[in-house]
C-alpha cells in the first residue's frame, strides 16, 4: 500500500512538472515570435556614429597647435626639432607621440652682470655693473640654436649671458684709462665708447652661440675701491692744481698783453699829441711872427718891447733867480716904461678926417 501510493505520487509529480515545462516553452516561443515581428532597434548605430565623431574631433584638436604673438613654436618629431612656426595663428602637426609643440619666448629680456671688479689700462681697479637687453632672434635657425644651447630655458640663458658679460667687462676696461671713465670734466668721459666696445665683445658671440640678438648694452653702476678712490682724489687734486696754475699763467699773460697794448696805445696817443702840439706851436710861431712883423712895421718900439717880454717869459720862471742890471735890455723897459709915441700931426689928422 505504501509503495503503490508513493509511485502514484511520483507519477503525479512528473506529470505536473511536464505540463509546467510545456507551458513555459510555449510562452517563451510566443514571446520570441512577437519580438521578431517588431524588427531591430536603430539606437545603437546612432550612438556609434556620435562616438566616432567625438573621436575624430578629439584627434583633429590634438593635431592643431596655436602660435601666440611674441612666441615661436618648435615642432619636434620624436624629440628632434623638425620645423619652426613664427606666424601667430593655428597650424597642423601630427598627434603625440609623433610630433610635439614647444613654445619659445621671443620677448625682450634684460640681464644684469652684477658688480664686477675689473682693471683699467693704467693699472687701477674699478667696480662696474652693466646690463644687456636681448631677445631670441625671430628666425628658424636662431630659435633652434637657442633650443639646443639652453633647452629653451631663459633663466639658464641669462646665467650664461652674465658670464659672457663679465669676461667682456674685463677685456673692455683694459682699453680705457680711469680718467676716461671717471672724471670731473664731462668732455673727457668716454662711457659711450666703453659701452660700444662692450657690445662689440658680446654681440657676435651671443648670436652665434645662443641665437640671441643684443639690442642694448649700458653701464648701470661704476664705483671705485678705496685704494683707487684715494688715487683718483690725488689725481683730481693734481689736475685741479695744474688747471689753476695754467689759468693763473694765462691770466698773467693776458694782463701783460693788455698792459703792453695800453702802453703802446698811450705812446701812440702821446706821439700824436706831440706832433699835433708841434704843429700848433709852429703855426702859432708863424702867426706870432706875422703879428710881430705887422707890429714892427707899425711901431718898432712896441715890437722891441714885446720881444723883450717874450724873452723874459722864455728864460724866467717861478724858480729862477736873476740879478741883472735894470738899465740894460730887456729889463730897461721895467724902469723906463714904454717909449713915448709921437702925437699924430694935424695934417695926418686932417687927412684922416
Amino acid at each position: 500500500m505504501s509503495s503503490s501510493h508513493t509511485h502514484a505520487g511520483h507519477d503525479h509529480d512528473h506529470a505536473h512538472a511536464h505540463e509546467h515545462d510545456h507551458a513555459h516553452h510555449e510562452h517563451g516561443h510566443q514571446h520570441a515570435h512577437g519580438h521578431d515581428d517588431q524588427g531591430p532597434s536603430p539606437f545603437p548605430w546612432r550612438r556609434a556614429g556620435l562616438a566616432a565623431l567625438l573621436v575624430l574631433f578629439a584627434a583633429a584638436t590634438a593635431c592643431l597647435v596655436q602660435v601666440r604673438s611674441g612666441e615661436a613654436t618648435v615642432i619636434t618629431r620624436f624629440g628632434n626639432p623638425s620645423r619652426v612656426l613664427l606666424q601667430p595663428g593655428l597650424a597642423w602637426r601630427l598627434p603625440i607621440p609623433f610630433e610635439a609643440a614647444i613654445p619659445v619666448d621671443l620677448r625682450l629680456r634684460t640681464t644684469s652682470s652684477g658688480l664686477q671688479d675689473v682693471g683699467t689700462r693704467d693699472g687701477l681697479r674699478i667696480i662696474v655693473q652693466a646690463y644687456v637687453a636681448w631677445q631670441v632672434q625671430p628666425d628658424p635657425a636662431s630659435v633652434q640654436r637657442f633650443m639646443r644651447a639652453v633647452q629653451n630655458q631663459p633663466d639658464e640663458a641669462a646665467r650664461q649671458i652674465r658670464t659672457f658679460v663679465g669676461s667682456a667687462l674685463e677685456t673692455s676696461a683694459s682699453g680705457f684709462d680711469l680718467a676716461e671713465l671717471v672724471n670731473t670734466d664731462a668732455g673727457k668721459v668716454r662711457i659711450a665708447d666703453f659701452e660700444q666696445r662692450l657690445r662689440g665683445q658680446i654681440d657676435k658671440q651671443l648670436l652665434d652661440t645662443y641665437g640671441v640678438r643684443v639690442l642694448q648694452v649700458g653701464v648701470e653702476r661704476l664705483t671705485l675701491p678705496s685704494v683707487t678712490l684715494g688715487a683718483t682724489v690725488d689725481r683730481m687734486r693734481a689736475e685741479r692744481e695744474t688747471i689753476a696754475t695754467e689759468r693763473t699763467a694765462e691770466g698773467k699773460r693776458k694782463a701783460a698783453e693788455i698792459r703792453s697794448a695800453a702802453e703802446r696805445d698811450a705812446r701812440i696817443l702821446q706821439a700824436d699829441a706831440t706832433v699835433k702840439a708841434a704843429d700848433i706851436e709852429a703855426q702859432s710861431r708863424v702867426e706870432a711872427a706875422q703879428i710881430y712883423a705887422k707890429a714892427y712895421a707899425g711901431s718898432p718900439e712896441l715890437y722891441n718891447l714885446l720881444r723883450s717880454l717874450d724873452t723874459l717869459g722864455t728864460i724866467v720862471n717861478s724858480g729862477t733867480r736873476l740879478v741883472l742890471r735894470t738899465d740894460a735890455a730887456p729889463f730897461r723897459v721895467l724902469v723906463d716904461g714904454p717909449p713915448q709915441l709921437p702925437a699924430p700931426s694935424a695934417k695926418a689928422g686932417g687927412n684922416h678926417d
